[in-house]
Order: C-alpha cells, then sequence, then structure tokens
C-alpha cells in the first residue's frame, strides 16, 4: 500500500542545507511543496526521501525523561533530605543509606553504615562501541568512561531487600525541591 503524503502539512517545513529549495522529490518527480499545499490536495507515493525539517527544534529526551521521573517520584511521594534528617531517619526509623557512587569514592568516606551499590560502573566490555565510547571519553579527558550498571535493582534486592526504606545517597545534589532557576527540581544522573 502506498504511502499518503498530504501536501498541506508541508508548509511549515525548512529546506535542508545541501538543497536549493524543497523541490525535489524522489519519485523522480519535480514538484513544489507550496503550489501543492495550495490546492490541498493529497498525493500517493512508494516511496520518499526526507528533504526538509521541522524548524521548530523538539525538546532533548534528557529534558522530557526528568520531567516524566520527577511526576513519577512525586507520585510516589519521594522527597529530599538533607544530611541531618538521612542520620535521624536511619537511626530512628531504620532506612538504609544507599550510597549510589562508585566503589572507589564509597571506600574514602561513606556516611555510617550505608550499602555501597554503584549506580554506574566502569565499561568492563571490549566490543568495537565500548571500545568507541572509551575513546570518545578519553577524547573529553576523562579515562575512566562509565556505563549504567545492568545488575543496579538486582544487587539492591539482594543487598537491601525489597521491603526496605532506603534513602539515596551521592555527590551530585540533585534534588526534587523546586528553585528559582530550577523549577523542576534538579536532575542529576543519581536521581532517577
Amino acid at each position: 500500500m502506498p504511502t499518503m503524503l498530504a501536501a498541506s502539512s508541508l508548509r511549515n517545513l525548512a529546506c535542508s542545507s545541501r538543497l536549493s529549495s524543497c523541490s525535489e522529490y524522489t519519485s523522480g518527480n519535480s514538484w513544489r511543496p507550496i503550489e501543492a499545499a495550495k490546492l490541498h490536495r493529497t498525493y500517493s507515493v512508494s516511496s520518499i526521501r526526507i528533504s526538509c525539517a521541522a524548524t521548530k527544534p523538539a525538546k532533548t529526551p534528557a529534558e522530557v525523561e526528568w520531567k516524566v521521573k520527577r511526576q513519577l517520584l512525586a507520585e510516589k511521594r519521594v522527597r529530599s533530605v538533607d544530611v541531618k534528617e538521612a542520620l535521624r531517619l536511619q537511626k530512628e526509623n531504620n532506612f538504609v543509606i544507599l550510597d549510589v557512587r562508585p566503589e572507589a569514592e564509597f571506600k574514602e568516606a561513606h556516611p555510617p553504615g550505608a550499602i555501597n551499590v554503584q549506580i554506574y560502573r566502569l565499561i568492563k566490555e571490549w566490543t568495537a562501541w565500548d571500545i568507541a565510547r572509551r575513546a570518545a571519553f578519553a577524547f573529553f579527558g576523562i579515562f575512566a568512561g562509565t556505563e549504567e550498571n545492568p545488575e543496579f535493582i538486582q544487587s539492591v534486592d539482594t543487598k537491601i531487600g525489597k521491603d526496605a526504606k532506603i534513602i539515596v545517597a551521592c555527590s551530585t545534589g540533585g534534588t526534587l525541591k523546586p528553585t528559582q532557576n530550577f523549577p523542576d527540581g534538579k536532575q542529576s544522573r543519581y536521581v532517577v
């Protein structure tokens, strides 16, 4: 079945930089989308090459993703706590402090009684993809590139248990609390 393309939907598209106009069309026909849009006709095509792009940039996935994560955390009544309150909750209400920093940082210093399960780990594999990732990190002067720890949830379940009350600790400082500069809270790679 051929793809249906509404010419009227092409009004707000900007030409790609390698084209002189948006008049190129893949099936060998040369047509002008603006003239076709004026006629409000629908054309049937069997293939199409994208030669135009939307003029308004979309939000980055990280921006959208943080809002979704923040909403879920707020619905679950997760809140940010300061150090004093975290230690009080640990002593009085049997909360477990889960330190998600890299193991080396945890060994240097950590809250008393904290359990370490790193949410990011050093890149372990040596596939072509992982070598390319290491090179990209090295390009920016980071010689200990990290990746998400695929065993994170499983390790937390093993070390802490599913029914435990948890305080997640890190060194980055993300928060769910809105501020003037961060109305949706401040995202960090550790606030998940």
